[in-house]
């Protein structure tokens, strides 16, 4: 499992909670997505801009286009909502995704 992070703060973290390789930054986010079996992230994305920034067009369309499984935890940037979904602790919403990736992978 790997943790793309689109800065160095986040990849630490995916690596302290088990990713077993890290990388950082656009590029490691494009040329890695398409080699994904699942991408799991926030909504924001696929919102080019996003994040403060972090997110850039490269980074949406390579995630897009990616025939992995794709989950989408629900943090939403300022000003973006998504009508009908419960409002969750992160850790309950964590739970649900890996759940749906063993579902799907048959694992």
């Amino acid at each position: 499992m790997y943790g793309l992070g689109t800065n160095a703060l986040a990849t630490a973290a995916m690596l302290k909670k088990g990713a077993n390789k890290g990388a950082t930054g656009e590029n490691a986010i494009v040329v890695n997505a398409g080699k994904a079996d699942v991408i799991i992230g926030s909504i924001a994305m696929t919102m080019p801009n996003e994040m403060m920034g972090e997110v850039t067009m490269r980074m949406v369309e390579a995630i897009s286009a990616s025939e992995a499984i794709k989950i989408y935890i629900p943090i939403l940037p300022e000003n973006n909502y998504i009508v009908s979904l419960e409002e969750k602790p992160l850790l309950l919403q964590i739970r649900e995704a890996v759940a749906l990736i063993k579902k799907e992978l048959n694992l």
